[in-house]
């Protein structure tokens, strides 16, 4: 009955209140901004602020902790409070975190207030979706469910482009500052665009304050123990392990009492439809190969070429700019009642193969033209995986679940997004050990690869004499840099191999769970759909 009367009537479609979906849109995107600069240019806050890698560790931590458990109980809030009131609240509060936080005299107050500013930045997506469910016309929902996607294509691989402008340029203190413009304007599109809804302060007796202690708790635990997992040498570590047992009670129990609880932070029933489990299903995937299109060659010519950020950053754009135009046509071409979204899906997954197929041929000579083809297959392929997919989630809810799908999808994303992050990290350092082993015992079992019976012919491919003595310092310095070279080279194919094998693994989601759904203007045609099957 609560959930039922929290959703109000959505109001006429105006220019106002497009205008009020583009400011938490921009509000949206500048969270999502945010978080990805600063964790790329680490070092440069490190360095400003004076603190070591261990203590500028709990700053991604904490923050990414903070965000996804805002991503979860957002939507309740939203309602509870209103819409309006609600996105306005954590929009200014973001922005005032922004502002204070590089002025902040020691570590302890900035991992504290850092960690505030997550949770005002995690609210933030989920509104995005809930705002695009709610008030946008059936013609224009798959365009708002492509700006939704915008968060998760567009501001990732932007963002290393602007951490190069402002840590090469400018100075790393407007990395905290670069929200303030976006966050006025989104503020006052907000306040001006979106309706006021009656707050729902009734809601507070039946609040889920158990699911929110046990659920968050648990989340922040999880992630926590990911995000610092490699720092502590993983299950070496009693607090890894205290952490990661502590995340799997919690969120035991939580789910446990989701299920039962009359008004839940998660509809745990709504998994039980086939288009809405795989939609979770299939974002989580499709999330790791997104952060792998923009990690693997950042890697590559970080480690092999020494290029700083500015020096790559134009691959990520070639990712990231293309979506304002691909996802508005691509949720042009899902308008359409004879395209099928999951041969649309299937279409963009085989890119996504084709693309990790030809980084795994990736050698130590590759240059950035090497990558251009790989990215621009990415740039179709992501958003042609992620709207149809967000389509044939959300063709499930119904208006008054609305909170409940984002608060669900919003907390996958954000737990998916990180995990992502840490798993592509461990897999690169885990195989370029491993390659760094195997290419030293085949060096040490086979010396007469790397000997040259004069020493006028040394080189760093050839740094030791016919006695298996050094030629030099300068050479075994260069042949040590070729080993290593060659075991990152080898590293990133086998990482392009992993990516592949999420493809298939989602190419089979989508083969198996979803069913066929249309375009949210006709959907309501069930004579026409049998007469046109």
């Amino acid at each position: 009955m609560n959930a039922q009367r929290s959703t109000q009537p959505s109001p006429p479609f105006t220019w106002r209140l497009a205008m009020g979906f583009v400011g938490v849109l921009i509000a949206a995107l500048a969270s999502g901004l945010n978080g990805r600069v600063i964790d790329i240019a680490l070092a440069d806050v490190r360095a400003g602020i004076g603190v070591t890698n261990d203590q500028a560790s709990w700053f991604t931590s904490a923050y990414q902790a903070a965000e996804v458990v805002a991503m979860m109980i957002a939507p309740w809030f939203a309602v509870t409070f209103s819409l309006r009131k609600f996105a306005l609240a954590c929009a200014g509060g973001f922005m005032v975190c922004g502002i204070l936080l590089p002025l902040l005299p020691n570590t302890q107050l900035f991992i504290l207030l850092r960690t505030i500013q997550g949770l005002f930045s995690g609210a933030l997506p989920p509104l995005l979706m809930t705002v695009a469910l709610r008030f946008l016309p059936p013609s224009l929902k798959l365009y708002g469910l492509g700006a939704y996607a915008l968060t998760a294509t567009f501001g990732p691989n932007v963002a290393p482009s602007l951490a190069a402008f402002w840590t090469d340029d400018v100075s790393w203190m407007f990395m905290f500052w670069q929200v303030v413009p976006a966050i006025l304007i989104s503020m006052l599109f907000i306040g001006w665009g979106l309706p006021q809804d009656p707050i729902h302060l009734d809601r507070f007796k039946q609040i889920d304050l158990f699911g929110m202690l046990t659920g968050c708790s648990g989340m922040a635990f999880l992630i926590i123990a990911i995000t610092q997992g490699g720092r502590l040498d993983w299950f070496e570590s009693p607090l890894f392990n205290g952490l990661l047992s502590s995340a799997v009670v919690c969120l035991a129990i939580f789910l446990i009492n989701e299920w039962f609880h009359p008004l839940p932070l998660f509809k745990l029933q709504m998994l039980e439809r086939s288009n809405f489990s795989y939609g979770l299903m299939a974002l989580a995937v499709v999330l790791v190969l997104a952060l792998a299109g923009s990690a693997l060659p950042s890697n590559f010519f970080g480690k092999i070429e020494g290029f700083r950020t500015v020096q790559f950053a134009p691959l990520a754009l070639t990712i990231g700019l293309p979506q304002l135009i691909i996802t508005p046509l691509v949720a042009a071409l899902l308008s359409l009642r004879w395209v099928d979204c999951r041969w649309l899906i299937a279409f963009g997954i085989a890119l996504m193969i084709s693309a990790s197929l030809m980084g795994m041929q990736i050698t130590s000579d590759w240059a950035r033209q090497n990558f251009w083809a790989i990215q621009v297959l990415q740039a179709i392929g992501l958003p042609s995986i992620i709207l149809p997919l967000l389509m044939s989630a959300t063709s499930v809810v119904a208006p008054p679940e609305g909170h409940y799908a984002s608060a669900m999808f919003n907390t996958v994303r954000g737990f998916s997004s990180i995990a992502a992050g840490v798993l592509v990290e461990w897999f690169i350092n885990h195989r370029e050990q491993f390659h760094s082993n195997v290419l030293v015992n085949n060096v040490a079992n086979r010396p007469w690869l790397i000997s040259t019976p004069v020493s006028e012919q040394a080189s760093s491919s050839t740094p030791l004499l016919h006695d298996g003595s050094i030629s030099n310092t300068e050479n075994i310095a260069g042949f040590i840099t070729l080993l290593k070279h060659q075991a990152i080279v080898l590293s990133l194919g086998d990482s392009y191999l992993l990516m592949t094998g999420f493809a298939v693994l989602l190419l089979l989601l989508t083969v198996w769970l979803p069913k066929r759904v249309w375009p949210p203007q006709t959907r309501f045609q069930p004579a026409m759909t049998n007469r046109g099957g």
